[in-house]
């Protein structure tokens, strides 16, 4: 294994291609509350964040406790009724997760997601035997906070320099580097390579299975057996 001990990914668009269902919740929510349409450009820069802080980004003049509930609710029916089939996994996930946990690593979720609406996924799809635990934005601080990477640390017992963040978005690597986390940027997710490459991430990859190859890259042999 490599010197990373814990391995921490983001959700939506990092393990699950799911984006374009957001993007359409998101229209279908803003429509419901009376809010202008906005591009999918400028919807797909707040996936990552919490919803109501989501909400405030883009409409940040029409902000308020109602309206805030009254777009929850409208955006999570229409999600949920999407995602009566469950949005899939990306190509190599599952088969790199299982690489992963045969060679040793501890892994990690922390996302945007509510806990319900992880919870409901992991069961759904019997994903929960991966991961050692899961952080959720309505149960911690939303990204780019790094409340949740640094709850993570302190359950598996792992330092910062130890873990590692793969995610799609700015606010995931925000966050890793708020919390002294090296981090890896994902290029088929949210947001374009070209923005995610601001932050510094230590790689960026094409296609998840690449994690476990560029793993090897920085490990060495000692994990040529298991990852890649």
């Amino acid at each position: 294994m490599s010197s990373y001990q814990v391995l921490i990914f983001d959700w939506d668009g990092t393990l699950a291609d799911s984006i374009g269902r957001i993007v359409e919740s998101i229209h279908i929510a803003a429509h419901g509350c009376g809010l202008s349409r906005l591009d999918d450009a400028a919807v797909k820069g707040i996936i990552g964040l919490a919803l109501p802080e989501a909400i405030g980004v883009l409409y940040p003049d029409h902000v308020d406790d109602a309206l805030i509930q009254e777009f929850r609710h409208r955006y999570s029916e229409h999600y949920l009724a999407l995602e009566a089939q469950p949005s899939p996994l990306y190509p190599g996930v599952a088969e790199s997760l299982s690489r992963f946990r045969e060679a040793g690593y501890l892994l990690a979720v922390a996302t945007g997601k509510g806990r319900r609406g992880l919870d409901r996924v992991l069961s759904g799809q019997g994903l929960e035997r991966f991961f050692d635990i899961t952080r959720c934005a309505d149960e911690t601080a939303s990204k780019p906070d790094p409340l949740m990477i640094r709850q993570i640390l302190a359950h598996c017992g792992v330092p910062p320099a130890q873990a590692l963040m793969v995610g799609d978005s700015v606010f995931d690597l925000q966050m890793a580097h708020r919390a002294g986390v090296d981090s890896v940027a994902v290029a088929y997710g949210a947001q374009p390579v070209e923005v995610l490459q601001r932050c510094e991430p230590r790689a960026a990859i094409n296609h998840f299975s690449e994690l476990g190859t560029w793993l090897r890259s920085v490990a060495g042999s000692e994990v040529n057996d298991y990852v890649g």
